[in-house]
């Protein structure tokens, strides 16, 4: 047998329509398993980078107004 015949090879066996359903229903739960995990994930270092900026923001209310200094003296 070469190649060419080989080709056109299909198997025998057909599959039911409620298998490959079930074969779908399980892909789009784990994709949206994984989609939902992806979102967890970045909703956790949101909050994490918001709060650290939420810090630095009040530690820079203390600091000198040089900018202020400059604007009064026009």
């Amino acid at each position: 047998m070469t190649y060419r015949e080989h080709r056109w090879f299909t198997p025998t066996v057909q599959f039911q329509p409620e298998v490959l359903e079930l074969y779908r229903t399980t892909h789009h739960f784990y994709e949206e398993a994984r989609h939902r995990e992806a979102f967890d994930r970045y909703c956790d270092w949101y909050a994490t980078v918001a709060e650290q900026n939420r810090r630095e923001h009040e530690k820079m209310r203390g600091d000198i107004n040089i900018f202020g200094w400059f604007a009064r003296k026009r």
